[in-house]
C-alpha cells in the first residue's frame, strides 16, 4: 500500500486533498492537529508515534526526526541495497509528503511575538522532511503548497503515475521554499539585540539588516533595452500587480514594455476618479480625469496626440467597448486596466499586434512597500513614493500658501491633479495643467528653466496662449527666481512646489510680483 505523510500548518484544501490520497488507496500518516483534523472528517490516520515507536515529545519538538520516518522518505527504489535496509529495519516507504512549515514569517512580522515565541516558530522536523522529499524526488512526490493540491491527485491518476518532469518541478518549489525560509529566520534574527543575556527584538521600522528576496520567472524576455541586452521578467511572492498579469493579446511583452506598463500605472493609481495616462519612454506624455474612462483617455491623448502615437496606456477602470473603440484608432504599443470587458476584446482585437495586459494593483494602492534596485555592485531599497498628501483631503493644513494671493478653488484643484502628476514625471520637472488634464510637460532636464522651456515647446502646437491661465508643478523646491519668471511667462496663476530653498523669500517676492498664488508642500518627489 502505498503511503502519504502530512503535515501542514496551512490547512487550507487539506481535507479534499487527503480524501483524494485515500481514495487512491494510499495509507495517511500525519501528526498532531493536522491528524486531529483528519480524524474528525472521518479519514484514518495512523499517527507518526506509532511508526516510529516513539511518542511526540519536548512539546512538539521532537515527533518525525526518527529512521523509520526518513528512512521510508529517502530509500532509492531503484537500489537494492536501500530496499534491504528498510525490510530489515521494519521501514515502511512513503511515497508523498505534504508538508508546509510552521508560519515564521507571520510571527516575524507581528512586533508582539516576543523572542521566545518566535524561536518555537522555527520549525525543524518540517524542512527536513521537505528536504529528504526533494532530494529522493524521483521516488517521492513532496508537495509543499496547497495549490498542488489538484495536479497531484490528477499525476497520480496518469497511465504511469507522475511524469518526471512533474516530480522534479514540485522538488525545485520545495528547495525554494525552504530556502526562503531559512532566509527569513536569518532576516529576524538579526534584528535581535543581546545584552546581559537577554535577546530582545528590535522594535525599529527602518529597513532590515537583511532582505528577504524571493522571485519566481515569470518568462524570459527577447532582451533587455537593446538587442544585445539578455534579459527576463521575474514576480514577487506572493505575486500581484505586474507580477500577476495577464496578457490578452498582442505581441510578446518587452523589457521596455514592462517599464512603461510600471509608470504608466503608477500614476492612474494616484487618482480616485477615472483616469488614463499615456506613457512614452517612462514620462507620461498626457495624463487626465474624466466622467467616465474614455472621457479621461481621450483626455490624455489629446494632451500630446503627435508624443501619443505608439505609446502606453494605463487604465484605472475596466476597459469597455467605448473605451476600446478609442483605443484602437490611434497605434499604441500597449494598453493595460484592471479587466477587459467581453464586448471590447473583439474591438481590441482590430489591433493584433497592440499588447492588452490586465492586473490587479488594488493591494499596491494601500501598500507603500518596498523597492530595489540594482546598481554596480550593489543594490538600493527604498519605500515606494506615494503622494499622501494630495489625498482628498487637500487643501490640508500641511499645505502653505506663501503668497498674498489665496489660491480659488478651481487652482487649488489644478494643482492637486498637476502635484500627483508631477511626482512620476523624471526630474528636473515642471508640468503644467488644467483642472482636469495635462497641458505640457517638460521632463528630466538639467535646470527648472530648461524644463519650463520644453513644456513651452510641446505647448506651442496649440497656440500662443495655450498655458494661459494653468496651474504648474515643480517637483522639487525652485532654487532661483529665474524659475518662476518662466513659470509665470509660459502664463500660469498658481504654482506648486516643495518650498524649502533659502533663496525662497525671492521666489515668493517674484510670484507676488507677477501676481500669482504658490503653496508650498515640504515634500519633495524626485523620480530618477
Amino acid at each position: 500500500m502505498p503511503r502519504a505523510l502530512i503535515s501542514v500548518s496551512d490547512k487550507n484544501g487539506l481535507v479534499p486533498f487527503a480524501a483524494g490520497l485515500a481514495a487512491r488507496g494510499f495509507e495517511l500518516v500525519s501528526t498532531g492537529g493536522t491528524a486531529k483534523i483528519l480524524q474528525q472528517n472521518g479519514l484514518a490516520v495512523v499517527n507518526v508515534s506509532d511508526v516510529t515507536g516513539f511518542p511526540e515529545m519536548m512539546d512538539g519538538r521532537v515527533k518525525t526526526l526518527h529512521p523509520r520516518i526518513h528512512g521510508g522518505i529517502l530509500a532509492r527504489r531503484g537500489v537494492d541495497a536501500h530496499l534491504a535496509a528498510a525490510r530489515e529495519h521494519g521501514i515502511g516507504l512513503i511515497d508523498v509528503v505534504a508538508v508546509n512549515l510552521y508560519p515564521f514569517a507571520a510571527a516575524a512580522a507581528n512586533p508582539a511575538t516576543p523572542f521566545e515565541g518566535l524561536v518555537e516558530e522555527i520549525d525543524i522536523g518540517g524542512p527536513s522532511l521537505v528536504r529528504g522529499a526533494a532530494k529522493n524526488f524521483a521516488d517521492v512526490l513532496v508537495v509543499v503548497s496547497p495549490a498542488d493540491y489538484s495536479a497531484v491527485l490528477a499525476e497520480l491518476d496518469r497511465p504511469g503515475g507522475p511524469a518526471p518532469e512533474f516530480r522534479f518541478a514540485l522538488a525545485r518549489k520545495a528547495f525554494a521554499h525552504t530556502g526562503a525560509y531559512d532566509t527569513a529566520i536569518a532576516a529576524a534574527l538579526d534584528d535581535v539585540t543581546v545584552s546581559g543575556g537577554a535577546f530582545t527584538r528590535s522594535a525599529s521600522t527602518g529597513a532590515p539588516a537583511r532582505m528577504q528576496v524571493s522571485l519566481r520567472k515569470v518568462q524570459d524576455l527577447r532582451y533587455g533595452e537593446n538587442p544585445h541586452q539578455a534579459s527576463a521578467w521575474y514576480a514577487e511572492e506572493p505575486a500581484t500587480g505586474l507580477g500577476d498579469a495577464t496578457v490578452l493579446q498582442g505581441k510578446e511583452l518587452s523589457y521596455t514594455n514592462l517599464l512603461d506598463l510600471d509608470a504608466a500605472a503608477r500614476i492612474v493609481l494616484e487618482f480616485e476618479e477615472p483616469a488614463a495616462a499615456v506613457i512614452k519612454h517612462t514620462n507620461p506624455c498626457g495624463v487626465a480625469t474624466g466622467t467616465g474612462v474614455t472621457d479621461a483617455y481621450v483626455r490624455a491623448r489629446e494632451a500630446d496626440p503627435l508624443s501619443a502615437f505608439g505609446g502606453i496606456v494605463a487604465l484605472n477602470r475596466p476597459l469597455d467597448a467605448s473605451v476600446a473603440a478609442a483605443l484602437v484608432a490611434t497605434k499604441l504599443d500597449a494598453v493595460i486596466a484592471p479587466s477587459v470587458a467581453a464586448d471590447a476584446r473583439d474591438i481590441l482585437a482590430k489591433k493584433s499586434q497592440m499588447r492588452v495586459v490586465t492586473a490587479d494593483f488594488s493591494r499596491l494602492r494601500a501598500d507603500a512597500g518596498r523597492e530595489l534596485r540594482s546598481i554596480l555592485g550593489a543594490v538600493l531599497v527604498q519605500d515606494r513614493d506615494r503622494v499622501v498628501e494630495a489625498s482628498p483631503a487637500w487643501p490640508s493644513a500641511d499645505l502653505q500658501v506663501v503668497t498674498r494671493r489665496q489660491p480659488t478653488a478651481e487652482e487649488w484643484t489644478a494643482m492637486r491633479f498637476a502635484w500627483r502628476v508631477c511626482a512620476h514625471v523624471k526630474s528636473n520637472t515642471v508640468i503644467f495643467t488644467a483642472a482636469d488634464r495635462t497641458l505640457a510637460i517638460g521632463a528630466g532636464q538639467m535646470s527648472r528653466v530648461d524644463s519650463v522651456n520644453v513644456a513651452r515647446m510641446k505647448a506651442s502646437a496649440h497656440g500662443p496662449d495655450f498655458l494661459r491661465g494653468s496651474a504648474a508643478a515643480s517637483d522639487a523646491f525652485i532654487p532661483f527666481r529665474d524659475g518662476l519668471d518662466a513659470m509665470a511667462a509660459a502664463g500660469a496663476t498658481a504654482v506648486v512646489q516643495t518650498g524649502g530653498s533659502v533663496k525662497d523669500p525671492e521666489v515668493i517676492a517674484a510670484a507676488d510680483e507677477h501676481g500669482l498664488t504658490m503653496v508650498f508642500t515640504g515634500r519633495r518627489h524626485f523620480r530618477h
